[in-house]
């Protein structure tokens, strides 16, 4: 595989399962270094690149935590040098519920976890970025974040909020050579998609066959789709929310 990143430092949050893993992976194989950030202390993404030769370092970091963000990067900068790129993958679905039934505590979770997170990280990188002339950010949405869905109004808001976050950023940093954008998968065989169907085969068989393209889709298709844009043949994208959801939007 071409190593387009050689000598490039990317950051993943949630890096520990599903879309993360896999995406702190495909950087790997490109040739980039590798910080992995995440709550839980698992290995098994570092020792994945470190088989395939690459270099990884694990960082534990909560994204509710102002303070673990700022060590996050200064172990990046102190262990790398610099960040060239983030993909800011750390997000939870929050409690299932309406509007009139959620809590004060599962709407402040979700609200801390998937849009404080995403903020403060992107505080902290486009602080780097900047003294460095340049870099790439993109954030984990959510087909959420473009569609309303029933039963989620926490996990919507916020997916929303990173949407708008995302754009508001790309036109405050496009003249500094820092491109952000946002990806929204759709339904993704990941830890989530696991939590809500219980493991059922027909959940799973249910939820594709809502999807038009006949399937739901794998970790590996949002990573490579992260990877093209931190790549030179995205140069001209910057501000947009990019749905990977196998049409499931189109209908």
């Amino acid at each position: 595989m071409e190593q387009i990143f050689k000598n490039k430092v990317a950051i993943v949050t949630g890096s520990a399962f599903g879309i993360g893993r896999a995406t702190a992976i495909a950087f790997a194989k490109r040739g980039a270094k590798v910080v992995l950030a995440d709550m839980a202390a698992d290995q098994t993404t570092e020792n994945s690149i470190k088989e395939l030769g690459g270099e990884a370092l694990f960082v534990l970091c909560d994204v509710t935590s102002e303070e673990d963000i700022k060590n996050l990067i200064s172990k990046t900068i102190s262990t790398f040098g610099k960040v060239d790129f983030a993909f800011n993958n750390a997000g939870i679905e929050g409690t299932p519920g309406l509007a009139s039934t959620c809590t004060n505590e599962s709407w402040d979770k979700t609200m801390n976890v998937n849009l404080k997170g995403v903020w403060w990280c992107m505080k902290y990188q486009l602080t780097e970025m900047l003294q460095r002339g340049g870099g790439v950010i993109v954030n984990n949405a959510s087909i959420a974040g473009l569609v309303g869905f029933a039963g989620a109004p926490a996990y919507v808001a916020s997916k929303h909020a990173v949407v708008g976050l995302t754009k508001n950023a790309a036109l405050d940093f496009a003249k500094q050579q820092i491109r952000i954008n946002a990806v929204c998968p759709g339904i993704i065989h990941t830890p989530m998609i696991d939590r809500y169907t219980a493991g059922n085969p027909e959940a799973i068989t249910q939820l594709a066959a809502g999807e038009p393209i006949g399937r739901i889709g794998k970790p590996e298709e949002i990573a490579e789709t992260v990877i093209f844009l931190c790549s030179d043949a995205a140069s001209f994208i910057t501000g947009q929310a990019i749905a990977v959801d196998g049409g499931w939007t189109t209908q």
